[in-house]
């Protein structure tokens, strides 16, 4: 597209003949997950988004360029460069800039596809309001790129960690619609409910892209698509409640900015003995398979 951002072939030629194509992040293979575990989740992720029908674009910068569709190689070097900055839609410009490497966040990754032109992005959670928002002001990126950008992002609700209530609030205040697909509540990532109502319910993919497709011509911007976690996935509440708890506390003593998610995520790994990453791979792999899904029905209907 330009020098600073460069499209892979086989992501550039679906693009063009009106394909589907799903957009992915790189934090997990940079920051999610110690190597090779995360660039072996995002192998996987992409041969799911493939079996679904449809053409993974994998987002991450190397040589000062942004890479919309990342090759095995690329990958590798962005996981094991041991300087990959974690980049949301204000940091990016200046991290391209220095010709570093970056791993992108859901917001960057999506302001990245709609450049492209790509419609939709699979991701595992998105970021939202902190705990503790009065008194640290700490809110996603995320939220306010799904406000401007025209993706629609499938996941399975926001980050466990976070304020969720406040980050649904967010949402609406925002103007992105929220819609559930198979749920009428809002997925707290690691347990299939929260308690918090989505906008809407739809029971098929094609009513998902219907609704997608009438929002964005109204002139709307970012979707939100909320899939459960499976249910065989879902971490029982007696494990995930105490084990949240302890690393929130744990969390509140030592960390905080950008550090807090991946410390948390970390602790959760420990005191869950594993059980919470074997979780997180499992709705990623989910979240791409119906973004998979969502791609060609939005294709599908683009060329009716």
């Amino acid at each position: 597209m330009t020098e600073m951002v460069v499209v892979a072939a086989e992501v550039a030629e679906a693009l063009a003949a009106g394909g589907p194509v799903v957009a992915l992040e790189t934090t997990l293979v940079a920051h999610g997950l110690p190597h090779p575990d995360g660039v072996e989740a995002a192998f996987d992720i992409e041969k799911e988004v493939r079996r679904g029908g449809a053409v993974p674009a994998t987002i991450g910068v190397l040589d000062g360029r942004v890479k919309v569709g990342m090759n095995n190689l690329e990958l590798e070097r962005l996981a094991t460069c041991g300087d990959a900055a974690k980049l949301n839609p204000g940091n990016l410009a200046a991290r391209l800039a220095t010709g570093r490497p970056g791993a992108t966040t859901v917001g960057a990754t999506i302001w990245m596809a709609e450049r492209a032109g790509i419609r939709v992005m699979a991701t595992g959670g998105i970021g939202g309001v902190h705990r503790g928002v009065a008194e640290t002001g700490d809110v996603s990126p995320d939220l306010q790129a799904l406000a401007r950008h025209a993706v629609a992002v499938i996941c399975a609700g926001a980050k466990a960690i976070l304020d969720l209530p406040r980050t649904v609030e967010m949402l609406e205040t925002l103007g992105v619609p929220v819609l559930g697909l198979k749920t009428d509540e809002f997925p707290a990532f690691y347990r299939r409910q929260s308690g918090l109502p989505v906008d809407a319910r739809y029971e098929t993919i094609a009513e998902v892209a219907a609704a997608v497709a009438v929002h964005v011509a109204l002139g709307g911007r970012g979707v939100l698509v909320t899939n459960p976690i499976p249910v065989a996935a879902e971490l029982p509440a007696d494990v995930y409640e105490p084990a949240l708890s302890r690393a929130l506390y744990d969390a509140g003593r030592s960390v905080h900015g950008r550090e807090v998610t991946p410390f948390l995520l970390e602790r959760l790994r420990v005191l869950t003995g594993g059980r919470s990453v074997t979780a997180n791979l499992a709705l990623l792999l989910h979240n791409a398979r119906v973004g998979a899904e969502l791609a060609v029905a939005l294709a599908r209907r683009a060329h009716e």
